[in-house]
């Protein structure tokens, strides 16, 4: 049984909802991600002493990034490109850098009310609980739930966001104040894009009622759930409404589509090459099959080189790509951008310093090619690009002599 009960508390001036299920209170503080009235309203709800668990809208890694400026510095790079995580890490980097610019052009840091909340929960020896998902997810499953063509603006949109140096716009900032991070973070795309609105927004409402509903476990009575604005009304609902148990809605949020284990595109591609390799050897002698076969690898290990090379690599960096180019399209696992890039990361190691002063020389090119860690990941998707544009270009090449 579950009931809305109409906020009556000391901090009115913000839009507020509660919410009685199972033994327990919720009360829903909606805040605005940028507004230090926000940061005052958290830390007068929590001084009425009224709360004994305190939730807000972060995963674990989305608040170590704010209360631990220096985690980035401790991430293992390496790890990070071995593992296949650069796109989500130039992901992340993305959402870093917009809330870097939010920052310097308002003068507060996004966030900061969750972050005060978060503090002062462990000040105060208040169960603290962590209720979004995390953000890698939400990236992953957003990417999923969009065409090829919806994928490709996504990733423009996050090198745009890392390269842009403009103030951003009172549109978008008046929009902050009243909804999401993320949402923000994807400008007028996730407005137009059902797809990623219903990843982004709705899926994380359900969510986090689930997430909420699962304090209960853990002995909380009243709680008081620091969320953005734009999610109060979803989530007041879910909250109230949702009948699946939480441990299932966690599972059936949290999964992500696995890839096919048949990489049908390699194959495709290993068949028409080494055909195109046979039927050249076979019907037109060595001298074609030869000619095939170094066409191919010049116009892909060309094409790769020149995407490092645009990325400031380093020369062996260059060889790397050259190399592994008219490799690599031929294995599923692996891509002549990591390879590339963990031979840079190798030859220039990235200092504590470049990780210290990444957030800030990702706000112009310059720095871009002056930091260190930018560099590796300029030269892994330079490189992938590259490689890709020989690949399309050596493939239709070899394809019109074999039919002409």
């Amino acid at each position: 049984m579950t009931s809305s009960l109409p906020a009556a508390t000391p901090f009115d001036g913000q839009p507020t909802a509660r919410v009685e299920r199972d033994g327990v209170r919720y009360t829903l503080l909606g805040t605005a991600h940028v507004s230090r009235t926000s940061v005052e309203a958290v830390q007068a709800a929590i001084d009425t002493g009224a709360f004994d668990t305190i939730a807000v809208e972060l995963d674990p890694q989305r608040l170590q990034a704010l209360t631990d400026p220096e985690a980035l510095a401790r991430m293992d790079l390496v790890k990070v490109l071995r593992e296949g995580k650069t796109a989500l890490f130039a992901a992340n980097l993305a959402l870093a850098v917009y809330q870097r610019r939010l920052a310097e052009q308002l003068g507060i840091e996004p966030g900061a009310e969750l972050k005060a909340a978060a503090l002062q929960a462990r000040e105060r020896g208040l169960n603290l609980a962590l209720i979004d998902r995390d953000v890698g997810l939400t990236f992953k499953r957003a990417s999923q739930n969009l065409g090829w063509w919806g994928r490709a603006k996504l990733g423009g949109g996050l090198i745009a966001a890392l390269f842009g140096d403009e103030a951003v716009g009172e549109q978008e900032i008046e929009k902050l104040k009243e909804g999401d991070l993320l949402e923000a973070s994807f400008g007028e795309f996730a407005e137009d894009n059902p797809a990623l609105y219903e990843t982004v927004i709705a899926e994380r409402d359900r969510y986090m009622a689930a997430r909420l509903r699962q304090t209960a476990a853990d002995g909380a009575r009243e709680v008081l759930a620091v969320v953005g604005a734009g999610h109060l009304q979803g989530l007041a609902r879910q909250l109230r409404e949702d009948t699946v148990p939480a441990d299932a809605v966690r599972a059936e949020l949290e999964a992500v589509k696995q890839k096919s284990s048949i990489p049908w595109f390699t194959i495709v591609l290993a068949v028409v090459l080494l055909g195109g390799f046979a039927w050249g050897f076979w019907h037109g002698g060595p001298k074609v099959g030869a000619g095939l076969l170094l066409q191919w690898v010049l116009v892909t290990g060309v094409l790769g080189a020149i995407g490092c090379i645009l990325a400031g690599g380093h020369p062996l960096s260059i060889l790397a790509a050259f190399v592994a180019s008219p490799i690599t399209p031929l294995h599923p696992a692996l891509a002549s951008g990591t390879v590339s890039a963990l031979v840079e990361a190798w030859v220039r190691k990235p200092t504590y310093a470049d990780f210290m002063a990444l957030r800030d020389d990702t706000q112009t090119l310059r720095g871009w090619y002056r930091n260190r860690v930018s560099r590796i990941l300029l030269n892994f998707f330079l490189t992938s690009l590259g490689t890709a544009i020989g690949v399309w270009t050596g493939g239709l090449s070899m394809l019109g002599k074999l039919i002409g």
